[in-house]
């Protein structure tokens, strides 16, 4: 679902949930991280938050997160490649709550997972929203940015 600000409002649009942007915030000495305004209105109350697969977090609303555990559990458990990253994927899911402010309380495992010292950069990805050490997407976006226009080509879009 899509908001836009009308007055001093939010108002949706359209029914696609898309989390698009770059922001940057920082982590307070208890590990809590400001999420975005318009993500916060997408988010909605409760939220899951898991290791990513780039030394990043990665942040679902709960419906979206019902959706990546509903096609986990239709992978075949006896193939062991399933079991090991279900396993690994799910077991480093936490769910988390908006507080007052605005913030996500973030475990301490995740934040060790993801590098995550002061400095955090929240980005948009599409159905879901990924939380990268700062330094850490500095360097991955330079790199990626060299290749994207070769990526780009096997995408076909």
């Amino acid at each position: 679902m899509c908001y836009t600000l009308s007055g001093k409002k939010w108002e949706k649009m359209g029914s696609d949930k898309m989390y698009i942007g770059e922001f940057q915030y920082s982590i307070d000495e208890k590990g809590r991280l400001s999420i975005p305004s318009h993500f916060r209105f997408q988010l909605g109350d409760k939220l899951i938050v898991v290791r990513g697969l780039e030394k990043c977090l990665y942040v679902y609303d709960e419906k979206e997160w019902n959706k990546v555990v509903s096609k986990l559990s239709e992978l075949s458990f006896t193939k062991k490649s399933n079991r090991e990253f279900s396993r690994m994927f799910l077991s480093g899911a936490f769910e988390a709550e908006i507080d007052g402010k605005g913030r996500i309380a973030i475990d301490g495992r995740l934040l060790s997972h993801a590098s995550l010292q002061k400095e955090c950069i929240i980005i948009g990805a599409g159905s879901k929203i990924e939380i990268w050490d700062k330094a850490i997407w500095t360097e991955y976006f330079q790199e990626h940015m060299q290749i994207i226009e070769e990526i780009s080509e096997e995408l076909d879009i």
